[in-house]
């Protein structure tokens, strides 16, 4: 019996040759250990972090800021909390300075009820960042017409929601996500943000995105680390479903067996 060779799963965004196609939040876990852990049974090599994390005055020196640096991965912050393109520009440029990277995950709310991004701002400030020697993560919706613009101002990575920010929802429109990957398989593709379970992640992986970032779906559910493992295994599935080539919908049945009605024996009589 001919054994398959395991295929080489290494993939490169950012510049940085990654084998986990899981991004990880560090945020809301129960205790520092609790996120140490799921961290780390994730098998994720990106976790993103929160400038507003830091206590003023401490910099990078800190019981937190200590944990993520044992972990030896990289470091994505964020402009979370932005609500304008000065405010994450200006939130980009601090992270830089604290975090030693040009990595950053431009998040501009423009509605705080479903914490949706500002499209506008958002491509105004990822403009401004990407020219000033930024690797701009921009966090945006599942909007083609939005996914141009980013696309247009240089953007190498999009990061459009499944849904909102924390519903666990899942995707809300996979038709839309799938528009944006058909539109620009040379881009970086990572979901993020509305992922609740597994099953969501596997599907996220499915539909041809590059990988898939999140954080209350693990650090919320009863025990955080045994749901990083399971969300470890739920993208590797999906995404070597998706290179195996996922069965297409039919409108019709189709039987499994070809002969219907013949035992199976009869065939090589």
């Amino acid at each position: 019996m001919q054994v398959l060779e395991t295929k080489n799963t290494t993939w490169q965004i950012g510049g940085k040759m990654l084998s986990s196609r899981l991004l990880i939040g560090s945020a809301l876990y129960p205790s520092p250990a609790t996120m140490e852990d799921a961290i780390k049974i994730s098998g994720a090599q990106i976790v993103t972090v929160s400038l507003r994390r830091q206590s003023a005055g401490q910099g990078a020196r800190n019981p937190f800021w200590d944990i993520i640096k044992s972990l030896s991965i990289e470091v994505l912050p964020n402009t979370a909390g932005s609500h304008s393109a000065k405010e994450a520009i200006t939130t980009a440029r601090m992270a830089r300075e604290v975090f030693g990277t040009n990595w950053i995950k431009l998040e501009v709310i423009g509605d705080q009820y479903n914490l949706q991004p500002d499209p506008f701002e958002t491509v105004k400030a990822a403009e401004v960042l990407i020219n000033e020697g930024f690797e701009v993560f921009p966090y945006t919706t599942d909007d083609l017409v939005v996914a141009k613009r980013l696309a247009d101002v240089g953007c190498k990575i999009l990061m459009p929601w499944g849904s909102m920010i924390g519903s666990g929802k899942g995707l809300m429109n996979p038709d839309n996500l799938t528009a944006i990957r058909k539109q620009f398989p040379e881009l970086k593709l990572i979901i993020d943000a509305g992922i609740g379970k597994p099953s969501h992640a596997t599907q996220a992986m499915e539909l041809g995105y590059d990988g898939v970032l999140l954080n209350s779906a693990i650090a919320l559910a009863q025990d955080p680390v045994r749901m990083a493992d399971a969300f470890k295994r739920a993208v590797e599935a999906g995404r070597l479903g998706y290179e195996a080539g996922v069965m297409q919908k039919r409108e019709f049945a189709s039987p499994s067996t070809p002969t219907v009605g013949t035992p199976f024996w009869h065939q090589f009589a």
